[in-house]
């Protein structure tokens, strides 16, 4: 993603902007959910909030940068303040994906109604890439792989037995499997990337029919 400064800088600052935007309202809503479920961790720990400084992990910001891929900082959870620790847990994971879809549509929605003014193209060039890193950012977090929201959501609507059975094959094995699922190795392109990027266009195809 670096190299996008020295081609197109402006393009590069819109890119990155929206990547800082599209981390701290996933976060953001993970914190929220955890708040109105009953744990108050991260607000005391200054995560209730959608400035990015109290969610964007130094390390992730320089991977996002160099390797085109990054991470925000966890939301720290006590499921011990939850009524329900497996099934609120999920939900708190599943708060985060679904604030970046929702942003998505509602953004496709400012387009698609906005009166077509000489500002259109303006807004479309920053709103256009937002929508499609949100999209983005939500489909790839439902992957069941930790520490991914979907290995999280995925237990939390299972029976006790087969919850434990699948927390204890990922725990063993969630790692490792992130990382093979993100080396590209069938043509250029990753696991992870076979498996989202159809279901990414089949959303932005209905968001954003004009850009196709």
């Amino acid at each position: 993603m670096l190299e996008l400064f020295f081609i197109n800088p402006l393009a590069f600052i819109i890119l990155f902007g929206c990547l800082v935007l599209a981390i701290s309202v996933h976060e953001f809503s993970h914190a929220w959910m955890a708040d109105r479920l009953g744990d108050p961790t991260a607000r005391l720990n200054g995560r209730l909030t959608l400035n990015p400084k109290a969610h964007l992990d130094p390390f992730g910001v320089l991977a996002l940068l160099f390797f085109g891929f990054g991470w925000g900082k966890p939301v720290p959870i006590d499921p011990y303040n939850l009524r329900n620790q497996r099934r609120d847990s999920a939900i708190i994971s599943l708060a985060g994906p679904a604030s970046n879809l929702i942003l998505a549509v509602v953004l496709a929605l400012v387009l698609k109604f906005i009166p077509y003014v000489s500002l259109f193209s303006l807004l479309a060039t920053i709103i256009t890439p937002l929508i499609e890193l949100n999209v983005a950012l939500a489909i790839f977090n439902l992957l069941p792989i930790p520490p991914l929201d979907g290995s999280k959501i995925i237990v939390g609507f299972v029976s006790s037995d087969l919850a434990w059975k699948i927390e204890e094959a990922l725990d063993q094995s969630g790692y490792f499997l992130l990382i093979l699922f993100l080396l590209p190795i069938l043509g250029g392109m990753s696991l992870a990337s076979i498996i989202i990027t159809p279901i990414i266009n089949l959303i932005l195809n209905i968001l954003l029919p004009y850009s196709t």
